[in-house]
């Protein structure tokens, strides 16, 4: 490695999304785990307004979960080098393991950066991050690929000005309820149910507070399951671990929004596993690692369904999930056998074995 016999490890962590608070608490959590035999942590903080800065190592800190990157020294990266810098000063960075959600984090910008810059990075690459980001193109790349996908209807910001009744005349066709969700946000940041038509025009004006593209989809019936997994070694396949599912003990909650990840938790229980047939388990487990392939994901991925009596129909997928010691990602792999730090360790062996450019 670049300095003795550890790998120097660029954790970069905040960013300029919603999800900032969040972001620190992953990286609080991934530094007080992983393996300081193995790996030394250079800790690298992204402000809200996009400044790169040194960040702190104070894993405690992080992981209040009201934390913010402050002021620091200011970081670079160097184009085609790959060599980050700090104040002038090399870091000597063998790798980099993006802890960002959101805009900016998760959405094939940063992973941009790292190929133009030459630096081995954790995670997805530009393009499926890019396409998993975005809701509405999830949706078209795994219908494509002949995978199950609810109903849906596409709103822009140009198009709710100038073609309102007609998108409103589509968007009747769906079955109540309906989610109007940001096409591009994570951590189920400004979504709303809806029970009628009379409430949409105020969901849509929440959602394109955090996203001008927004997609309605049609209610789905059945338990919310989520499988993790984790790319292959070498020629290996993508693995899946076993299946989990959200249950929501408390009607008032109503949906699985932020609030219910991260505020008001109480009402929130992980089972894992999820009681369900065997079979059943098996058949999710193979749709995950094929919806991970069909998106050309790397690394890591967590793919969310619901399941209805044996039918299955895919929500969502996130590359740069969850990923504290009780999000549902590494709690997926626990009980699938990997502990926390050593999916840390994997992530890591992941990124080194692969080269940035076409692969």
């Amino acid at each position: 490695m670049k300095n003795g016999s550890t790998t120097r490890v660029a954790l970069i962590y905040g960013g300029r999304s919603g999800e900032h608070p969040v972001s620190c608490m992953t990286a609080g959590s991934v530094m007080a785990a992983i393996d300081r035999q193995r790996y030394e942590i250079v800790p690298i903080g992204i402000r809200r307004d996009g400044t790169w800065v040194s960040g702190t190592t104070d894993s405690g800190f992080l992981g209040t979960g009201r934390a913010e990157v402050g002021p620091g020294n200011p970081v670079t990266v160097a184009l085609g080098s790959g060599e980050f810098y700090e104040d002038g000063t090399n870091l000597n960075i063998d790798i980099a393991f993006p802890l960002l959600h959101g805009p900016f984090g998760e959405d094939g910008t940063i992973q941009g950066l790292f190929e133009m810059a030459g630096v081995k990075y954790v995670g997805s690459g530009v393009f499926s991050s890019a396409a998993v980001m975005d809701k509405h193109f999830t949706k078209i790349i795994l219908q494509a690929a002949g995978l199950p996908v609810g109903p849906w209807v596409l709103v822009t910001k140009v198009g709710w000005e100038t073609s309102r009744d007609e998108l409103t005349e589509q968007i009747a066709q769906l079955r109540m309820p309906l989610f109007v969700k940001p096409s591009r946000a994570g951590s189920s940041l400004g979504i709303s149910r809806i029970e009628s038509l009379d409430q949409l025009d105020e969901a849509i004006r929440e959602a394109q507070k955090h996203d001008p593209k927004v997609i309605v989809e049609q209610g789905l019936a059945g338990r919310e399951v989520e499988c993790a997994v984790l790319g292959g070694r070498g020629t290996s396949r993508a693995r899946a671990s076993t299946v989990g599912e959200i249950v929501l003990n408390d009607p008032a909650s109503g949906f699985y929004d932020f609030d219910s990840k991260y505020v008001e938790t109480d009402g929130l229980v992980l089972q894992i596993p999820a009681e369900m047939p065997a079979a059943d388990v098996e058949r999710l487990q193979a749709v995950a690692v094929e919806a991970f392939e069909a998106v050309d994901c790397e690394g890591m991925a967590r793919v969310d369904f619901f399941y209805d009596d044996g039918e299955i129909t895919i929500n969502e997928i996130n590359t740069i999930p969850g990923f504290t010691p009780y999000s549902m990602y590494p709690l997926l792999w626990q009980k699938s056998g990997l502990t926390y730090a050593e999916l840390i360790d994997e992530l890591l062996r992941l990124a080194l074995e692969r080269d940035t450019g076409l692969r």
